[in-house]
């Protein structure tokens, strides 16, 4: 094998192309947990030419092939598992147009989620998608989960603000997808079947994205309450009121005890939960709808306060009180395990005490955290990596929440993928005829089978 990549490498260059073991170990995890496959080389393209001369060696030579860019999804979608091939698209990271007049930029996939709202910026517009890992996560990682955020509720998530494709197909063959216009029906939407495929059907090299007038107002609050019953009370009115927040976000007492742990800053740590809110636009009717939301919280049985921001700086310290909810509970392991499942919002509580029951009957930490607005929960598990009884247990545990989805009429994943971690739990969300589609549809794409193989159409 080392003949063969020492013959790719004089295609595309030698630089590009590493078997050092320090790069080979870098790369054999992502930011997922528990998972670990050491590849047999790391390539880094920096042109849809490399691209396709990659996916064409690896498959004339039957070679798995991992597209990667940060490696910060939660799922363990780009562990090489089977060995072969790790290719990094973080050289190919260029804006390479943005226009205000047509709201649209086109990128290349290793361009990070923060650089390209930075760049667009200049211009007084926005991309709207903001997931978690927006400061390291790549453009070509978000599309490829459908990453979403913060802002789901309001706005939306990755697909719905991807336009156009050029991928290269496990054959090697060029397609582009889509093109610059929001309304376009010509043919099956590729687009839209692409993102969101985890890298099991092609590979983005270039990326046209829907951008946004960046907001000159943004408003927030945050309202505790004795228990998350009453949170989801309060979400529900807010959402039947006919006011749609930017930010609809809720921490249970245990992410709430360890944030304040952790940043310290000032959080009620006697509520059973925490609900920040906020909205964003023009002018003083910002301000004006999150008034209202704050007396509609006031209402609800249960609320114990509401405060709202004064400043920016306060605003700033409520976001980061929910975004630092994941390293808060970290401290209080050596592995943590976040996870993500969807329910219809009026379940929400139901589905998180049910959670809490599970955490219990298994002796095991799991703080809750999430979208509310959207109903999107994050059960995170924080235990000793040398506790192996732990670990097994913690096991046994994610198979209770993943079923707690299908009773309530959910899904395993609202935002961070399937991968190698929820593989296990797909048929029972999408049946065998569903299955039997994605694996119909792979061999389309992917005849050999070498794009990420042993996830998405396995």
């Amino acid at each position: 094998m080392a003949q063969q990549f020492e013959a790719l490498a004089r295609i595309i260059g030698s630089e590009k192309v590493s078997t050092e073991k320090t790069s080979l170990i870098a790369y054999s995890k992502d930011a997922t947990p528990l998972f670990e496959g050491m590849p047999d080389v790391i390539i880094s393209p920096t042109s849809t030419s490399d691209v396709v001369a990659i996916v064409k060696f690896a498959n004339e030579n039957k070679i798995p092939l991992i597209a990667r860019g940060a490696g910060s999804n939660l799922a363990a979608a780009t562990v090489p598992l089977n060995g072969g091939i790790v290719m990094s698209m973080n050289g190919m990271n260029k804006i390479l147009e943005v226009s205000k007049a047509e709201l649209i930029a086109r990128v290349q996939p290793g361009v990070t989620n923060l650089e390209l709202d930075t760049e667009v910026g200049k211009e007084g517009l926005r991309f709207v998608p903001d997931p978690g890992s927006r400061n390291v996560s790549t453009i070509g990682g978000n599309v490829a989960t459908s990453a979403g955020g913060l802002r789901g509720l309001k706005y939306g998530t990755t697909m719905n603000y991807v336009l156009g494709l050029e991928a290269v197909l496990g054959t090697g063959e060029v397609i582009r997808t889509g093109g610059r216009l929001v309304k376009n029906v010509a043919g099956y939407d590729l687009t839209r079947l692409l993102v969101g495929s985890e890298g099991t059907l092609a590979i983005f090299t270039e990326i046209t994205l829907a951008l946004s007038p960046r907001p000159t107002v943004s408003k927030y609050g945050v309202a505790y309450f004795d228990n998350l019953s009453s949170a989801s009370i309060a979400v529900e009115k807010v959402i039947t009121s006919g006011m749609v927040p930017s930010t609809l976000e809720f921490l249970d007492n245990k992410c709430v005890v360890a944030v304040e742990e952790f940043a310290h800053l000032g959080l009620d740590t006697n509520a059973g939960a925490l609900l920040l809110f906020g909205d964003d636009g023009v002018g003083p009717i910002v301000g004006e709808t999150v008034i209202a939301m704050s007396e509609l919280i006031k209402s609800v049985t249960g609320c114990r306060a509401v405060t709202l921001a004064k400043n920016v700086v306060e605003a700033e310290a409520l976001l980061y009180a929910r975004r630092c909810s994941l390293p808060a509970l970290a401290r209080h392991g050596t592995v943590t395990i976040l996870e993500d499942i969807s329910v219809p919002r009026p379940a929400m509580a139901e589905v998180v005490n049910l959670i809490n029951q599970i955490a219990q009957k298994f002796n095991l930490e799991i703080g809750v955290f999430g979208h509310a607005g959207d109903g999107n929960l994050h059960p995170t598990i924080v235990l000793d990596k040398d506790d192996g009884e732990a670990l097994k247990r913690a096991e046994n545990a994610l198979a209770e929440i993943f079923a707690l989805p299908k009773k309530f009429k959910g899904t395993i994943t609202g935002e961070h993928g399937i991968g190698s971690a929820k593989l296990p739990y797909l048929r029972d969300q999408i049946g065998e005829v569903g299955i039997q589609l994605q694996r119909d549809l792979k061999r389309v794409f992917d005849p050999n089978g070498i794009l990420n193989p042993n996830r998405l159409g396995s």
